[in-house]
């Protein structure tokens, strides 16, 4: 989870779990096992039967580990035929899908950079969600960061992939998506290098900043019902700019 905005659109990543809770298990009541206070809300974590894990702030359910196949697929869209990758950011956390997603995908000898503004999700990614993702977060190739990731990124340089799912969504020009939140990050990717980005549906406008910033684009229907998006974002060349 990142810092939360005033858009209207950060509705739909809350609500994104609640439609697909409908085809989860419902055999057995969900449990309340930790919590913490935060300016938006009573932040919950919840647990049916060995597996299953939602993430609720203030009543809304924010993350479903059911429906956790757009968070996967927004490292595999990224790194699966990226074979040069050896340095990635990843923010935020979540319950640490697309994390895991990465480091399947990335060699050895990668380094991966978590920033997440939230040191609760840390600790229940490191505790009670640590098996779900087979303890990713402690893989010797990552660190933690904890903190704004735009602030992370406008210090950066030399990132081969910058992978992307924020709070917010990419919808409004604030933020890593404004126009200079991704001047920023293309400073901090290394030549060749991609941004991804994680939305709950097609986001027209932010697709116009990529190309004024001067990244070229594909985007990708992904997980259960094609619903989400990911956003692949690349540099134009200096010669594919005139």
């Amino acid at each position: 989870m990142h810092a939360a905005t005033t858009s209207n659109k950060a509705g739909q990543r809350i609500a994104r779990s609640l439609s697909e809770l409908t085809y989860a298990c419902v055999t057995k009541p969900w449990q309340t096992i930790a919590t913490a206070s935060t300016s938006e809300g009573l932040l919950e974590l919840r647990k049916r039967g060995e597996t299953e894990h939602l993430i609720v702030i203030g009543g809304r359910v924010l993350m479903n580990s059911a429906a956790q196949r757009s968070e996967q697929a927004l490292a595999t869209v990224a790194l699966s035929e990226r074979s040069s990758v050896r340095r990635v950011l990843i923010s935020g956390l979540g319950m640490g899908y697309t994390l895991r997603a990465a480091l399947d995908e990335l060699p050895r000898d990668a380094r991966v950079i978590v920033a997440e503004i939230d040191p609760t999700i840390v600790e229940w990614c490191r505790g009670p969600l640590a098996a779900a993702t087979n303890h990713a977060i402690e893989d010797r190739r990552v660190s933690v960061e904890l903190g704004d990731v735009a602030q992370l990124i406008a210090r950066s340089r030399g990132f081969d992939a910058i992978i992307l799912d924020l709070y917010e969504g990419p919808y409004d020009a604030v933020g890593c998506f404004s126009l200079r939140g991704l001047a920023d990050i293309r400073r901090a990717l290394a030549p060749n290098g991609v941004l991804a980005v994680w939305s709950e549906d097609a986001a027209p406008a932010f697709t116009k900043r990529l190309d004024r910033a001067g990244f070229t684009f594909t985007s990708h229907r992904v997980g259960r019902g094609r619903t989400h998006v990911v956003y692949c974002a690349a540099p134009r060349s200096v010669s594919n700019s005139r």
